[in-house]
């Protein structure tokens, strides 16, 4: 367990022990000796510089690889730099990426879509240290530039105005989101799936907070909204639960489980969408999930 000592870090140490696995912690500032491991989990960010480390240590040792990354250039890096890998290796297995690759790939029985909206109905988000120095490297990376999935592809673009603001239709509750704030299912969900165009949207309470970087005292409640479009056949499910931190945990052991007891599609690089049964995957304790449902998608508007 490489991060053990932060945040998202503790609550997958907790949900590890509480399965029964015995936990070797491994800090930032220690050796990468994985001998005697099954598998290792990464909760240490920024993953751009942690993520190649530790998957070059767990393909040495041949065991299976996890993170919780939602940094959107270190994630695809991970899928371009390891395709191919003896191990399997399981990006994003967390709230962002890993969630709404599941949630997507549950209701969607074909390998090509038009168009997927996930939207995060979040009551705030006051981020961790470790989120925020994630998002500082990638924004240098981007060096100004916003990124958004269409044409079937990650673009770079140059664009100063603001975000518009949509009135989302949430089940049960309509909440202003910011249109365009892309989230790393731009990479999980088009590296299995061949989709024209993803389209994120974030709270702007949640939005705001982030934005305003204070310290985490509570955690936040959420509600994500997935929209599958192909041609006139539109999905939909959608997902409540509290705190995005510690959901996170059970996705990533869960994920461990799997690959330890072979319910897994094989070796490489995978998303969680394309690594398991999204079908057969549960959901977090404490999760709510709405029926999936076939038809309108709802009605989105500018604020």
């Amino acid at each position: 367990m490489v991060g053990a000592y932060g945040h998202t870090g503790g609550f997958v140490v907790k949900e590890l022990i509480g399965r029964g696995f015995r936990v070797r912690s491994i800090g930032r500032a220690d050796p990468l000796d994985l001998r005697g491991a099954a598998a290792v989990i990464n909760c240490a960010g920024p993953f751009a510089t942690t993520a190649g480390p530790v998957i070059e240590a767990a393909i040495g040792a041949g065991v299976p690889y996890v993170d919780v990354a939602a940094e959107i250039e270190a994630n695809a890096d991970t899928f371009t730099r390891f395709a191919g890998a003896p191990i399997p290796i399981v990006p994003a297995m967390a709230f962002f990426g890993g969630l709404a690759d599941l949630l997507v790939s549950a209701i969607t029985d074909t390998t090509a879509v038009d168009t997927i909206d996930v939207a995060y109905g979040l009551s705030g988000w006051q981020p961790t240290r470790g989120t925020l120095t994630a998002g500082a490297v990638s924004r240098e990376r981007r060096d100004g530039r916003r990124v958004r999935f269409t044409g079937g592809r990650l673009d770079y673009y140059r664009d100063d105005s603001p975000l518009p603001v949509v009135r989302w239709e949430f089940p049960g509750a309509t909440r202003p989101v910011l249109s365009g704030f892309t989230m790393a299912e731009v990479v999980t969900i088009p590296s299995h799936l061949t989709v024209g165009e993803i389209r994120s949207h974030m709270s702007v309470a949640a939005a705001g907070e982030l934005a305003a970087a204070g310290e985490r005292e509570a955690p936040e409640t959420f509600t994500v909204d997935v929209h599958v479009r192909t041609g006139d056949d539109t999905r939909r499910i959608t997902v409540t639960g509290r705190d995005i931190y510690a959901t996170s945990a059970p996705l990533a052991v869960e994920a461990v489980t799997r690959l330890l007891d072979g319910r897994f599609r094989g070796p490489g690089v995978a998303s969680a969408g394309a690594m398991f049964d999204a079908r057969d995957f549960p959901l977090p304790s404490g999760i709510e999930r709405y029926p999936a449902t076939v038809g309108s998608a709802g009605n989105h508007r500018l604020a």
